[in-house]
């Protein structure tokens, strides 16, 4: 298992940089960042400069979206970082839940995120692509040039799509039972497509809390640390029950039962440790959502998401201990869990 970190980029954006080498440093093998061009810092800048100060970390948004960036620019800046770093850039796509609700526009559909995938993949490793009935191709794109990329998914259309069209899938929860459903159905789908369903990577992107013992008051302390994690997962659930109903079968009950009480959304307070909408996220939800516990606890849970067939876990890191979380990731999760 490859483990990757998971930040805002809140300024200054040297704190974000200095977060990703002492990750690397510590063993991190990706460095992801919330790409929400209002509500933070313009990503693509900073990652110029995380890729010039590492070595091997790969580099990229956690999700980026088709709607606030046009696919030939998206592709270009990719495809710009590799030339002048190498292929150490990765995509990660999905609908634009804050990006496009905060700038008042709906999150994008999946037709249109197949084909921006299609487009910026196609784009940023130098091949011609349709551009709403113009080709286009990127004539400086080196050969050998390479850009995966990973498509965020919950319901069953996007997981069917993830493993149809995607390099990689993205679940932003670290849930054990609904991690195992949403990889056999991404793997199923990818199968169905005559793909090699083990050619599509596996994340699960989720807050990391290391707490010094499993008393009471410490695992008190690290939930309130992470339930901004299950307004953030709310919201994309919502929108689930919307399209499917409450009761759906297209939809595990465990992930939609616990929006029920939800009652709004400041994006104000979005990925934010004290979020005060999310309130109606109970213990249970943070403790099945997250990670969180001794570093022991740690290695247990990922080793069963390692067991299911995850190949990376991305550690949300907005909390009031994010050197120490790293340092122990570094010295002890990751050695157990990677070997």
């Amino acid at each position: 298992m490859e483990f990757g970190l998971v930040l805002q980029t809140d300024p200054p954006a040297s704190g974000v940089v200095e977060l990703m080498k002492r990750a690397e440093r510590n063993g991190f093998g990706y460095g992801w960042t919330f790409d929400s061009a209002v509500l933070w810092q313009e990503p693509f800048v900073i990652y110029s400069q995380i890729l010039a100060q590492t070595e091997r970390l790969v580099v990229g948004p956690m999700v980026t979206n088709p709607g606030t960036r046009t696919w030939e620019v998206t592709a270009s800046t990719f495809a710009t970082l590799a030339d002048m770093f190498g292929n150490r850039v990765i995509c990660g796509i999905g609908r634009g839940d804050s990006a496009m609700r905060v700038a008042g526009r709906k999150p994008n559909t999946l037709a249109r995120i197949e084909e921006a995938m299609h487009v910026i993949r196609e784009l940023a490793e130098g091949r011609e692509a349709d551009l709403g009935g113009a080709r286009v191709r990127i004539p400086w794109v080196k050969e050998g040039a390479s850009l995966p990329v990973w498509m965020a998914a919950y319901g069953p259309k996007a997981l069917a799509m993830t493993g149809e069209k995607a390099d990689g899938f993205i679940l932003q929860l670290a849930d054990v039972y609904l991690t195992e459903w949403m990889v056999k159905t991404v793997k199923d789908a990818a199968e169905r497509a005559g793909r090699n369903p083990d050619e599509v990577r596996i994340c699960v992107a989720a807050p990391a809390y290391v707490t010094e013992d499993d008393s009471p008051r410490a695992l008190a302390h690290a939930r309130e640390q992470c339930r901004w994690f299950g307004g953030m997962v709310g919201n994309h659930v919502a929108d689930l029950v919307t399209k499917y109903g409450h009761q759906s079968t297209a939809v595990p009950q465990e992930l939609t039962d616990y929006i029920t009480a939800r009652q709004g959304y400041d994006y104000a307070h979005h990925g934010r440790t004290g979020n005060p909408d999310t309130a109606f996220v109970p213990d249970e939800i943070v403790d099945r959502f997250c990670v969180i516990g001794t570093a022991e606890q740690h290695i247990e849970k990922l080793t069963a998401l390692k067991a299911l067939g995850v190949d990376q876990f991305a550690l949300y890191n907005m909390q009031d201990t994010k050197e120490s979380v790293i340092d122990v990731y570094g010295s002890t999760v990751i050695p157990a869990v990677s070997g």
